[in-house]
């Protein structure tokens, strides 16, 4: 009989937010009058900036005449983009990069699960806890071995740098799920860490459009020596809107390398390029013609002008998680608001309770892994009438639980 990958049975029964979804089908079947808000998902609620819907319907109308028709794209992603994201992320940052390091793709989630495909089995990872739980569960499924780094409020939720040797590390940072930054020097400190142990750093940055400090650092590229020990993740996805268009980019420096088995030195970037080139078609021509209207003038301002919406929607939900005491992380420069559970309460137990009683749901911290026991997180992507309405429901079952 043909065997299964038994590395899956190594993972939670279901993926964190489908358990979310099951419980909260159960509830409603329950109780079908119930006025229920979420705020546990992270998906956007505001509609794309007119300047990417017009580039989109450019790019319809291109689709409809066989002059302007467009099939299969380059495996990179087309080079008109690359060419922006260059120029309008990373060239304002003093960066320096390339059209040829950078891979369009459908989204950060894809490329943050698949990136493994390169890098052999066994590979010993750190892992930020609590962390987005698609680093662990692909990991899991490839064998990996995987070391939490324990993120904490004594630590401000970056971790302390392992004394142990480890293969990859993963961050992210603004961080999904505590909204924690991190420093330009404590950034320092982990690109110093991959270079001295021979490690790559996978570095998702899909929130760095929420940064408003200018201390904080937007890309793990603005740190000497990480294009030599770091892989980058974006995304439209949060930055305009394009959960569900879909379309972000990786970049993999042409400098980054490794060994293979026989201890010959290995291009990840042109490894990256035959992975996608056999797996990957590519994201589509209307959501890469999307995506370039983002770095347009007009795009810009539209774009900012959300974000801006968003981070005063989190301004909102921290300023109550303060006024009943709970402690809150993030909501500055992120979307996330991180915070405690009352009276020391089991992060499952309190979600269960908000969702009977404020019919509000929210997402239990102990999902993102062990050390986010007793925490839980909100987003910022919700309908701002409807957040404060959460808010008050919060806050009322707090005062007279």
């Amino acid at each position: 009989m043909l065997k299964a990958n038994l590395n899956f049975s190594k993972l939670p029964q279901r993926y964190l937010f489908l358990d979310i979804a099951k419980r909260v089908s159960a509830f409603s079947e329950k109780h079908p009058d119930a006025d229920i808000i979420r705020m546990g998902i992270g998906d956007v609620t505001r509609p794309l900036a007119p300047a990417v819907i017009e580039a989109m319907h450019k790019a319809v109308d291109d689709c409809a005449a066989s002059e302007t028709f467009h099939g299969y794209g380059p495996e990179r992603g087309y080079l008109w983009l690359r060419e922006a994201i260059v120029n309008g992320d990373y060239a304002l940052l003093g960066v320096k990069m390339s059209p040829d390091d950078i891979f369009i793709n459908d989204g950060a989630k894809s490329d943050t699960g698949n990136i493994g495909d390169i890098l052999a089995p066994g590979t010993t990872v750190g892992i930020t806890d609590p962390v987005y739980p698609v680093y662990v569960d692909t990991n899991l499924m490839r064998g990996n071995e995987i070391k939490y780094i324990t993120c904490n409020a004594e630590n401000g939720f970056t971790g302390d740098i392992p004394k142990e040797k480890l293969d990859v590390v993963y961050l992210c940072y603004p961080n999904n799920p505590t909204g924690a930054v991190i420093t330009r020097s404590k950034l320092k400190q982990w690109v110093d860490y991959a270079l001295e142990n021979g490690a790559i750093i996978m570095y998702d940055s899909a929130y760095e459009a929420f940064i408003r400090n200018s201390e904080i650092p937007h890309s793990i590229y603005e740190i000497e020596g990480a294009r030599k020990c770091a892989i980058e993740f974006r995304s439209f996805s949060k930055t305009a809107g394009f959960t569900g268009v879909r379309c972000g980019y990786t970049v993999i420096p042409q400098e980054l390398m490794a060994k293979d088995e026989s201890g010959k030195t290995v291009n990840l970037n042109a490894l990256w390029e035959r992975r996608q080139s056999c797996k990957f078609n590519g994201a589509s021509y209307i959501s890469q013609r999307g995506a370039l209207a983002v770095y347009s003038e007009q795009g810009r301002a539209q774009t900012r002008a959300t974000i801006d919406h968003y981070l005063e929607t989190a301004r909102i939900i921290r300023e109550c998680m303060q006024e009943i005491g709970l402690n809150p992380q993030g909501g500055e420069n992120a979307p996330y608001i991180w915070a405690q559970t009352p009276g020391g309460m089991d992060s499952w137990q309190f979600f269960d309770m908000l969702l009977e009683k404020a019919q509000v749901v929210v997402t239990p911290g102990s999902g993102f892994g062990p050390a986010g026991q007793g925490y839980f997180r909100i987003t910022s992507f919700a309908d701002r009438q409807r957040t404060i309405e959460a808010m008050e429901r919060i806050k009322n079952m707090i005062k007279y639980a």
